[in-house]
């Protein structure tokens, strides 16, 4: 599997609410970085998603470019919650290896992110 359909696997699953599916494309020791966490092996890191899950309504992608085992995405992710409903750019950043996901960097925009969470 090329590390492009490695990745649209993960975020097809990760942003449907499939963390079962998403969980086998990532390693281990997969690293994650974010502007509001980061993540040093995969169970810190679906710990810290896991409250995304009510709120994800899915994505669409918009632009992805590969080189070597490196993938950058951009995308919408779809929110729904009840502050309201809405779409966040974001900017990701895969490094794979050996089938899997081994690292990842995400850029977004904090403030549309936070308009659409609950205050509380």
């Amino acid at each position: 599997m090329s590390p492009a359909t490695l990745v649209n696997r993960y975020l097809t699953a990760f942003y449907s609410g499939d963390f079962s599916t998403a969980r086998e494309l990532v390693a281990d020791g997969f690293h994650f970085k974010g502007p509001f966490v980061e993540a040093s092996n995969k169970e810190a890191y679906f710990s810290s998603a896991a409250r995304l899950a009510p709120v994800v309504k899915g994505h669409k992608l918009l632009r992805q470019w590969q080189e070597g085992s490196e993938v950058c995405s951009i995308y919408d992710v779809i929110l729904e919650t009840s502050a309201g409903k809405g779409t966040v750019t974001m900017s990701e950043w895969h490094t794979t290896q050996n089938g899997q996901l081994r690292s990842s960097r995400v850029i977004l925009d904090t403030a549309a992110f936070r308009a659409l969470m609950p205050s509380g």
